[in-house]
């Protein structure tokens, strides 16, 4: 029995990730989903998240903002809207783009599209962690939001 499996993690722009790895860690709409070889057949969307990978006893960490996740027994496919490896995110962007949606949420302003926002700033929180940074409570701010 391998103790591995290839996974590639594709954007329309470029192959962020390929290679044999021990497991992989991804934000499934229904929660997080973790395979190792020999899994079971399984196709499910992905939301913005994290993706962790164990790489030779190593965690390799990025941030995808969506799409498609696909695991047969010996190959795990990410098809992503976006990916970025933890090393390539510019910190400071992201939290300026946090930062941004957060006061657009919390603004009251009737004209903001809330779910735009929203979509904004799990994206940024996404890279935050991908990261290694922390984040503040990003699950109540559109409830907030929504009672304005």
């Amino acid at each position: 029995m391998r103790n591995t499996f290839h996974l590639e993690v594709i954007t329309p722009e470029r192959t962020v990730f390929s290679d044999e790895v021990e497991m992989v860690v991804v934000p499934a709409v229904q929660g997080n989903l973790g395979v190792l070889p020999n899994h079971t057949p399984l196709m499910t969307m992905l939301q913005p998240g994290v993706v962790r990978i164990r790489k030779e006893g190593e965690e390799i960490r990025m941030a995808v903002t969506g799409g498609f996740f696909d695991a047969r027994p010996d190959k795990v496919t990410v098809l992503a809207d976006a990916a970025e490896l933890a090393e390539e995110i510019d910190v400071e962007r992201a939290r300026a783009a946090y930062q941004r949606a957060l006061a657009r949420l919390r603004s009251g302003d009737p004209a903001v599209d809330v779910a735009r926002a929203q979509a904004a700033l799990d994206r940024a929180a996404a890279r935050l962690r991908a990261a290694g940074q922390e984040v503040p409570g990003v699950g109540s701010v559109q409830k907030e939001a929504n009672h304005k």
